[in-house]
């Protein structure tokens, strides 16, 4: 290929273009295909997914009770009087299994630590699993929103406590979470057309795609982090918050991709901006590597009143399919304080709009207005994700509840970590890891390893060669070898964005050893360019 051949691929979502990298690292027959460009995890949690077949057993069970003098095949709705001491006599049957044990804990756990009702909170599970009534609320089932409730205080507040009560919406993913959020804001007139929204980058690119979309039209406002002060935001990119046409600022935190968690200098000194000077502004932050993080604090505790939290079950618990999200949001918030300072004409309309759920429209939340918006107000009655995937998501987040030792935290996390040592140390690279590394991620930051390797003439080179794009083809038509571009994330630097949860040691030190013969090839086209002249 040409370099001309390259520019047609430069607008490209990073996740389009790793199709175009894909179909070309495959084509040689003769070699396997690495691909780290997206960051499904080859790991996952198989504890609750134990549960979750063992709790099928015994739901199947309890629905043959009720019509078990018809022919077999034919079931009805599950009994709530009782169930606990029937599932009691299911267990004792069932001693050895890993699923029926970590259900008895679940069970007792609820009671102790949630002061749950045994029984409700059983029969709750038994019929979502079963999927036999509608997602009852629409928003969440009660006793599954306790639970990741619970959950998420646990892994997003740290060591400090909870500030208030907070609700959360159960979504099909952190995709669909963060589609419902810029929906409900764009609906309720909390955002409009031509206002300035912040975005912290790099950062995730549908975060960058969609406020410049026609239904939103956006005037995107960078906060950039600091890659030279381990990928921090500066006092002064902060400041920028600081202009009252910037009505939101979103992040991921940590980081996606240089997968650094924000330090707590900077939480405190963007907690102080906010609360003193900038009361108004509305925060979204993904937090959906923070489990993955050592002493992990989200802005979602330092700054509750301010901040929509959304997480994802995906990464952690190795759960892409199972699209597990959720948006949480506390009951005291800045969303709710704006929609009752809208003018009157505003509210009239949105009176209209949710005249259907509501005699009192004025008084129905932010929250639950992402809920009938998910589902074009109309159809709110039947919102809601499935109530196997909730129960799934209840089951996840049991684990990491009961998982005192932190013993599955503990192998995910030494995992990547291990991995990216393994990365960098087969290109030659000698790596320091910081105090708020994450590594989920890793940014291979081609032109400042071409300096390390070769000296700064050719990385001025390098740099001037824009190489960025035609080296990932390169990489991908030589060694098979997918990674996405930096600059898909608004990373400056020419770089590459490499997932360290979806491929082996043994692969990743191939990565790193082809990235280098890349990198080599290159340096020797740079010698040769020099003497040409």
């Amino acid at each position: 290929m040409t370099e001309r051949d390259f520019s047609q691929y430069a607008k490209l979502s990073p996740f389009e273009l790793k199709d175009q990298l894909m179909a070309i690292a495959s084509s040689n027959a003769q070699r396997l295909m690495l691909n780290a460009g997206r960051g499904n995890p080859n790991f996952m949690a198989t504890l609750p997914r134990w549960a979750f077949l063992s709790l099928g057993d015994f739901a199947l069970r309890e629905a043959e009770r009720s019509y078990s003098y018809l022919d077999s095949g034919f079931g009805g709705l599950p009994e709530h009087d009782g169930i606990v001491q029937r599932f009691d006599a299911y267990a004792n049957h069932h001693r050895e299994a890993d699923g029926v044990r970590f259900l008895r804990s679940a069970i007792s756990y609820v009671k102790d630590q949630l002061g749950l009702d045994r029984d409700a909170f059983l029969f709750e599970m038994v019929s979502a699993f079963l999927g036999c009534n509608y997602p009852t609320p629409p928003r969440m089932l009660l006793h599954t929103e306790e639970i990741v409730k619970a959950y998420l205080a646990q892994e997003m507040y740290g060591s400090l406590p909870r500030n208030g009560d907070f609700s959360v919406f159960a979504t099909e993913g952190g995709t669909a979470a963060m589609t419902y959020i810029f929906q409900t804001l764009r609906a309720n007139g909390l955002i409009e057309p031509g206002q300035k929204i912040a975005i912290g980058t790099p950062i995730f690119s549908p975060y960058l795609e969609i406020p410049v979309l026609r239904e939103y039209q956006l005037n995107v406002v960078d906060i950039r982090m600091d890659q030279h002060a381990d990928w921090q935001f500066p006092e002064s990119e902060l400041n920028k918050l600081l202009d009252p046409a910037i009505k939101i600022f979103c992040l991921v935190n940590p980081s996606n991709p240089p997968s650094t968690k924000m330090s707590d200098a900077v939480l405190d000194q963007l907690t102080a901006l906010v609360t003193s000077r900038r009361p108004d502004l509305f925060i979204v932050t993904d937090d959906v590597y923070g489990t993955f993080a050592d002493s992990f604090v989200s802005l979602f505790a330092k700054c509750p009143r301010n901040t929509l939290c959304v997480y994802s079950f995906s990464k952690f618990y190795g759960a892409t399919g199972w699209r597990l999200g959720a948006i949480a949001l506390h009951d005291d918030n800045a969303f709710d304080a704006a929609l009752a300072a809208l003018p009157e004409q505003q509210k009239k309309l949105l009176d209209a709009r949710y005249a259907s759920l509501t005699t009192t429209p004025r008084e129905l939340r932010f929250i639950d207005r992402l809920v009938a918006d998910s589902r074009a107000v109309a159809l709110n009655h039947t919102a809601g994700l499935s109530v196997p995937q909730q129960l799934q998501m209840a089951l996840f987040a049991l684990n990491g509840l009961m998982d005192r030792e932190h013993r599955y935290k503990d192998a995910a996390k030494e995992l990547i970590r291990r991995r990216y040592q393994t990365l960098y140390r087969n290109m030659g690279i000698a790596v320091v890891r910081e105090p708020n590394d994450v590594d989920y991620y890793s940014l291979i930051d081609l032109q400042e390893i071409a300096g390390a390797l070769y000296g700064p003439e050719f990385m001025a080179w390098f740099v001037k060669s824009d190489l960025g794009i035609s080296i990932l083809f390169r990489l991908a038509k030589e060694t098979g070898v997918v990674l996405l571009p930096g600059n898909g994330f608004e990373v400056v630097d020419t770089s590459a964005r490499v997932s360290l949860a979806n491929l082996t040691d043994n692969e990743y030190a191939a990565i790193g050893r082809f990235t280098r013969q890349v990198l080599d090839e290159c340096h020797r086209d740079f010698e040769s360019t020099t003497k040409a002249h």
